[in-house]
Formats: C-alpha cells, sequence, structure tokens
C-alpha cells in the first residue's frame, strides 16, 4: 500500500524539517570547531588531541566549552585567514594586470646580474621570491 500526503501531517513535515536544519547546523558547528583545532598555531599537539578527544567524546559539552573559551581566538584566526587570502587575491591580480610572470621576472634579474648592478645573493633572493 502506497502512503499518500495526507498520512504525514503537516506538523509533522515542519517538524521533520526542523530536525534536519538543527542536525546540519549541529554538524557545521562540530566540522568548525575541529578545523579550528587543527589550524591553532599557538598549541601543541597533545593540546590539540586532547581538545579532539574531549569534542568526539563530549560533542556537546566539548564544542561549548571550546567556542566559550576561544571565541576571540577563533575569530582573530578568521580574520587573519581572511586577510591572508585577500592579500594573496590582490597579488595575483596585480601580477596577472602587469604582465609580469615568474619567468620574466627571473631573466629580468639575471639581466642586472649579467650586468654587474645585483649580487649573486641578490639574484638568488629574487629568483627565490619569484618561484614562491
Amino acid at each position: 500500500m502506497l502512503p499518500i500526503a495526507a498520512d504525514y501531517p503537516f506538523l509533522d513535515v515542519f517538524w521533520t524539517v526542523l530536525i534536519f536544519f538543527l542536525w546540519v547546523a549541529w554538524i557545521w558547528v562540530l566540522v568548525t570547531v575541529l578545523i579550528d583545532i587543527f589550524r591553532r598555531d599557538d598549541i601543541g599537539g597533545w593540546a590539540k588531541a586532547g581538545w579532539v578527544i574531549f569534542v568526539v567524546v563530549l560533542p556537546w559539552l566539548g564544542v561549548l566549552i571550546y567556542l566559550i573559551a576561544q571565541h576571540d581566538g577563533m575569530r582573530e584566526r578568521s580574520v587573519r585567514q581572511a586577510q591572508a587570502q585577500k592579500q594573496q587575491f590582490d597579488e595575483y591580480v596585480r601580477d596577472a594586470a602587469s604582465g609580469r610572470s615568474s619567468a620574466s621576472e627571473i631573466a629580468q634579474a639575471k639581466q642586472l646580474l649579467d650586468n654587474g648592478t645585483i649580487t649573486q645573493q641578490e639574484f638568488e633572493a629574487i629568483k627565490a621570491k619569484a618561484l614562491a
């Protein structure tokens, strides 16, 4: 026998959608906390392992305590990452707009080295920067 729409009332549909939304939001918060734990560079491996164990073994309590204790750090790390991504994008756009490439920078530096304008160490520094 096939179920029909009348067998699943509107409030049950609403409740199912609400539970699904809360479940997705919970997974999002949990993944965000785990990403932040692994992104941190101010704590060592043992502290990271402790936080991960705490978040995995007691997920609700672990996530809530982490959010309360580390909310400022999470914001600062997110802002720092966003600024770094923006800076990399700006540099990429600037290089693309100027028509300069790594090869052209190295060739120009090689010409300056051959002319004696720069030293071998300066050439190596320019080359390393262009290849980075």
